[in-house]
């Protein structure tokens, strides 16, 4: 795929997003949560995250489709370093999770412990190769 047809892809995506802000930030003000729609029921405590995230990608679509500035070249070791440090955030959170026996539920599903214990383990171990091949180049 060309960069022309990425760009133009991102374009409509940029709208599609747009449109889930405005519709996101229209059902935080006019009082018609919480709302159920297919199974998922959305309260006032999921507006917030929706709009930052919205917010977020919409910069990055428009930044990406409109060339506007230009984004720094980021080094592989800089990579490995914010890699690394972004799964160390993840392992810690799920030892967390098991220390303090904090319930993690998505819709009508308890994600067990053990799960936070294999999420421990792999988190641990990309956090610790990140490292490793940060320190080598």
């Amino acid at each position: 795929m060309s960069q022309k047809t990425l760009r133009e892809i991102a374009k409509f995506a940029s709208g599609l997003v747009a449109a889930d802000l405005a519709t996101t930030i229209w059902f935080a003000y006019s009082g018609l949560l919480p709302l159920t729609s297919f199974g998922i029921t959305f309260d006032e405590a999921m507006i917030w995250p929706a709009i930052i995230f919205d917010a977020a990608l919409l910069t990055v679509l428009v930044h990406y489709s409109w060339h506007i500035g230009k984004i720094p070249a980021l080094r592989e070791r800089s990579y490995l370093m914010i890699a690394g440090i972004i799964f160390g955030v993840i392992a810690a959170a799920h030892f967390a999770r098991i220390l303090f026996q904090i319930d993690f539920a998505i819709m009508d599903w308890t994600a067990p412990h053990w799960l936070s214990w294999i999420a421990v383990l792999v988190t641990t171990y990309l956090c610790y190769m990140s490292f490793r091949l940060a320190v080598r180049r």
